[in-house]
C-alpha cells in the first residue's frame, strides 16, 4: 500500500505549468511538515542549526493544480492525500540524481482566501476587552439550572 497523508504549510508558492501538447495543468510546491518535537528537543535542534521540519515536494495535476495555483501561497496550511513517487535523472555532470515527491490526489485548503500580494501579518492585531466594560454579577441564585 502506497498512501500518504500530510498536513503542513507551503514553503513556497505553487508553480503552475502546462504539459506541452496536451495542455494538462501541473502544479509543484514544497510543504514544510513539522517534526512534532517536544519544546526542549525543538530548542536543541534550533540551537544546533538542525531543521525542525521536513520539506516535501508535492505534485498536483488537473483542475486541482489550477486551484492550488490560484488559492495557495507560501505559509498557507494545507492537507494532502496521495502517494509517494520516486524517480531518477541524469544531471548535467552525468551523475544520477534520485528524487522523491508526493503525487497528490486530494488537496484540502485548511486556510482559505485569494493569494495575497504580501505575506505581511502586521495588519492583524488583538485588543483584549477592557475589564471595566463588564458588569459584576453577585451570586448565582437566579440561574435556572
Amino acid at each position: 500500500m502506497n498512501s500518504v497523508n500530510l498536513i503542513g504549510r507551503l514553503a513556497r508558492d505553487p508553480e503552475l505549468r502546462f504539459v506541452p501538447g496536451s495542455g494538462m495543468p501541473v502544479a509543484n510546491f514544497t510543504m514544510a511538515i513539522d517534526k512534532g518535537l517536544t519544546r526542549e528537543k525543538k530548542q536543541e535542534f534550533e540551537s544546533q542549526g538542525k531543521p525542525t521540519a521536513d520539506f516535501i515536494r508535492i505534485v498536483v495535476w488537473g483542475k486541482q493544480a489550477e486551484n492550488c495555483s490560484q488559492y495557495l501561497s507560501k505559509g498557507k496550511l494545507v492537507a494532502i492525500q496521495g502517494s509517494i513517487q520516486t524517480s531518477s535523472y541524469k544531471s548535467n555532470t552525468g551523475e544520477i540524481k534520485y528524487t522523491t515527491e508526493i503525487l497528490a490526489n486530494r488537496v484540502e485548503f485548511l486556510e482559505w482566501g485569494e493569494k495575497s500580494k504580501s505575506t505581511d501579518t502586521d495588519d492583524f492585531s488583538f485588543n483584549p476587552p477592557n475589564i471595566e466594560d463588564f458588569q459584576s454579577i453577585e451570586g448565582d441564585d437566579d440561574v435556572p439550572f
